[in-house]
């Protein structure tokens, strides 16, 4: 055994990740936030890949399922270009005041998102189909398979769809778990995978990102 696998045995390669890129003030006070408000942000890991997506797709136009306090929302935005806009869909006016206290900290003009109340279920159907650059699903975990259902026709050509928290802290690999939400997620894992449509790949960044480009050609 040389000295770099022994290196690379001792050290939590996860905590290496989400310290890679540390946080600012402004995402720092949307985590606080966050967690008075009893909601799970992503980790920084997880959104600084959405913002390495979005920053490659040069998205424009995004779908956010699920605002949360607005820390998923910051990374979208940041890896945007300078005039996209984010649509983010949530239940709870609460998040949606919180998640744009945490816009206007970070500098972004009101025009930048469109924060929508609502069940994404019902607005989905209602936004532009071929529009949007990028959809990022991070609510209700049993609703995954129906969110990906109506969120792939909203995606232009190389367009990508990501779904939040896939592995489920590595359950959804134990076969003798058979709770319903496992069981979305991994439905939602197979509907993706085996879409001719689709180029998937599932990264284990975080609690896990599954996320798929719609073919070109």
């Amino acid at each position: 055994m040389n000295s770099e696998t022994h290196i690379t045995g001792s050290v939590d390669l996860g905590e290496f990740l989400e310290a890679y890129l540390p946080e600012d003030e402004v995402l720092a006070g949307a985590r606080l936030r966050a967690e008075r408000l009893g909601c799970l942000p992503v980790s920084g890991a997880t959104g600084s890949t959405l913002s390495f997506l979005a920053a490659g797709l040069q998205a424009r136009a995004v779908v956010e399922i699920g605002t949360g306090a607005g820390v998923s929302g910051l990374y979208l935005l940041r890896g945007m270009a300078a005039d996209g806009v984010l649509t983010s869909i949530d239940l709870e006016p609460e998040f949606h005041r919180s998640a744009r206290a945490a816009f206007s900290d970070a500098g972004f003009a009101p025009g930048r998102m469109r924060l929508i109340i609502g069940r994404a279920l019902d607005v989905l159907p209602r936004l532009t189909a071929g529009g949007y650059d990028l959809v990022f699903a991070d609510a209700g975990r049993l609703e995954y398979p129906h969110y990906f259902e109506q969120s792939v026709d909203l995606l232009r050509p190389g367009g990508v769809i990501a779904f939040h928290n896939v592995l489920a802290a590595g359950r959804i690999a134990d076969p003798s778990r058979r709770e319903p939400e496992l069981l979305a997620l991994r439905e939602v894992a197979r509907a993706v995978r085996d879409d001719p449509r689709l180029v998937p790949t599932l990264l284990p960044v975080g609690s896990g990102l599954l996320v798929a480009a719609v073919a070109t050609s």
